[in-house]
């Protein structure tokens, strides 16, 4: 009875102070946000209440029905004051700031922060240190959502697009790796992770260590040792012995090329360095090239191709244009 009380003593600033406090807009009105939380009136009752208040703006059902899994057992409960809430336009908005907000409260009280580092289109290798000491490298257009400490029996991260792990070893709780269309599941070890390989494929490579890939649908899955490439989807899972030298170009900056058609270097060098080239004359794609290339500025390269193969480019919105025959 002390705890309504309180809620009945509550003035229309406290209300909207409230609100502020758990938008994340304001550090002031903790105090009055945490008598509502603190509150342990029927939750049902509260979210009846609010249905009645505007339908259209709010789907109660809804929103009760995914926020009851996450809190049924442990969250603290929110009540209001339905009249006094009524009363006044801070009350509303205070009501619809709880119930869009309340998820962010628990995942505020109970559950660790999130962090997400993307990396641009001329980006690459960024680097990630994890609260367990596992380090990622991003390469270029990918993105990294991961918690700021890891809690309980596992240590989940989500990837879009690709990188390089090196995972801190830790055999009571593995590493997940959210794929999206696919699992990767590791306890200590380094390997690099593709979440569409342009076959609508989870790809992964192991360098050290084992990994464990499953489709969503939990009906594929490859476990893979070092020097192994596995890709996984919905429609099966398999694996290969990786026989492509400069599959971790992007991550280590060199690449090396012996006899290797320019068709296949054209795509390597852009998977590494982000340079597009194209060949005017199809004939191009199939000469053959020996060299290597260890972090060299754009234009180097494209002379070395042009130099050795007798060739002259053209630069047109970035995609540089290969010619036969020197310029005159």
């Amino acid at each position: 009875m002390k705890k309504l009380n309180k809620i009945n003593k509550m003035s229309d600033q406290d209300w909207a102070d409230a609100a502020a406090w758990l938008s994340g807009e304001s550090t002031a009105g903790e105090e009055a946000a945490h008598i509502l939380v603190n509150e342990d009136n029927d939750i049902m009752k509260k979210w009846d209440d609010l249905k009645n208040i505007d339908g259209d703006i709010i789907d109660v059902d809804k929103a009760w029905e995914k926020l009851n899994r996450r809190i049924e057992a442990e969250t603290p409960v929110i009540t209001l004051n339905r009249n006094s809430f009524l009363h006044s336009l801070a009350r509303i908005a205070a009501t619809v700031i709880i119930v869009t907000g309340l998820g962010w409260l628990f995942f505020k009280v109970t559950g660790p922060e999130k962090v997400t580092v993307s990396s641009g289109s001329h980006e690459k290798n960024i680097e990630v240190l994890l609260a367990d000491g596992s380090r990622v490298y991003l390469n270029h257009d990918s993105r990294l959502t991961y918690p700021e400490k890891f809690r309980g029996d596992s240590r989940t991260v989500s990837l879009a697009g690709e990188a390089f792990f090196v995972i801190a070893a830790d055999a009571s709780r593995p590493f997940i790796i959210d794929a999206g269309k696919a699992s990767v599941q590791v306890l200590g070890t380094s390997f690099s992770v593709m979440t569409d390989n342009g076959n609508n494929e989870v790809e992964v490579y192991v360098e050290s260590g084992t990994v464990m890939l499953s489709s969503n649908n939990g009906y594929h899955n490859v476990t893979l040792d070092p020097q192994f490439v596995g890709r996984v989807s919905d429609r099966g899972a398999s694996q290969a012995v990786n026989r492509d030298a400069n599959y971790l170009s992007w991550h280590t900056d060199m690449l090396i090329f012996d006899g290797e058609r320019l068709e296949t270097v054209f795509a390597d060098l852009k998977r590494t360095f982000n340079i597009s080239i194209e060949a005017a004359d199809p004939v191009i794609n199939d000469y053959r090239l020996t060299s290597p290339f260890v972090d060299q500025p754009h234009d180097t390269i494209i002379k070395v191709i042009c130099t050795t193969f007798n060739l002259h480019s053209v630069r047109e919105e970035g995609v540089y244009r290969l010619y036969p025959g020197q310029v005159r």
